[in-house]
Parts: structure tokens; sequence; C-alpha cells
């Protein structure tokens, strides 16, 4: 184990990523419920920022800590904190009409970090990102046709083909953030090695 003036001893290198982590998802899941109360009412479900962030959440924090910062989210609002569109909070929420959207965040999450793990371009960003909304999408309409339409083709319409251009121009806006992201990040990396 190294120390001295310019090196600190890797356990508490090791703690400092732990803590970044820790502040990373923990601000994931604070950032998911702020596009929680940034909504166009709509019934059942609103119109929302939240997948914004949750595909974010995969890109940016991976396939390990994106989900738990998605199911941090989750456990909030069931502990009653008001973290869910219009500040809901509680089971009877995952349970209601939105709960198969809300349920879905860690999955949709942990595939796009997945997914994002070897390749990085701008074209395969978009492609996962598509991807984890149809994630999304697909257990989102399943629990909302149960609970509430139990009529597929209502659902399809109410609870996926109205948010069709609102997540298509999210998906972009978060894709074209994330290739800034790792392209600065890639640059100010490649700047220290020099």
């Amino acid at each position: 184990m190294k120390t001295g003036i310019l090196s600190l001893p890797s356990s508490v290198l090791a703690g400092q990523k732990t803590l970044a982590h820790v502040v990373w998802i923990a601000g994931f899941s604070a950032l998911v419920a702020v596009g929680a109360q940034i909504e166009i009412p709509n019934q059942p479900v609103p119109y929302t920022l939240q997948t914004f962030f949750v595909l974010l959440s995969g890109a940016l924090l991976g396939k390990r800590y994106g989900p738990v910062s998605q199911i941090l989210y989750l456990l909030l609002g069931v502990a009653g904190l008001p973290v869910y569109s219009g500040w809901g909070f509680g089971i009877a929420r995952l349970l209601g009409p939105t709960g198969g959207y809300l349920l879905s965040f860690p999955v949709a999450s942990f595939v796009v970090g997945y997914l994002l793990e070897h390749h990085k371009d701008l074209l395969w960003s978009l492609v996962t990102m598509a991807i984890g909304l149809f994630v999304i999408f697909s257990l989102g309409t399943i629990q909302l046709n149960f609970v509430y339409f139990h009529n597929w083709r209502e659902t399809a319409k109410a609870g996926a083909l109205i948010f069709s251009w609102w997540d298509a121009a999210k998906l972009v806006c978060a894709a074209l953030l994330y290739h800034q992201i790792i392209g600065r990040k890639s640059a100010l990396r490649d700047s220290r090695g020099q």
C-alpha cells in the first residue's frame, strides 16, 4: 500500500470511489423524482420527464449502479416521500395504472447500462435507449391493461402510442447528452494522459 504526499492509501481511494457511487445513485434518484413533477397532465398516465433520467441512469451509471438508483427511487416513494408524478407516493402507485411503468425503471436502466457497456457510439446509444423505452412501454402497458383498460387496443393507444413523439424527443436528447458527456470525459482522460 502506497503512502506519501502525492499518493493516498488504496483504502482511502476505495472509500472515495464508494462515496462517489453513493452520490451518483442518490443524484439520479433525485433527478427521476424531479422529472416526475415536470408533467403534462394526462389520464391515466401523465407525460413526465422521468424516462429521460431513467435512460441516462443506465447509460452513465452502468448496469450495476443505474438500476440501484431506480430501486432507491421506488423505495423512497413506497416509504412515503412524494417522489412519484403529481407528488404521489405509496405502494398503491406501484399497484395502480402507472405502476408497470415505475416498476420497469430498474429493468430499463439495467438494459441500457448492459448494452452500452462495450459500444458507446451515438447510433448505438440511440438504439440502446430505444430498447430501454420499449422495456418501459411493454411492462407499463401490460399492467395498465390489467388494472385499468382491460382492452389491448385502448391500452396501446393510451399507454404507448400517445407518448411516441414525447419519448422520441427525450430519447434523442438523452442519447445526445450521453454522447457529449462521454466525449468530454474521454477528452479529459486523454489530456491528463499527455
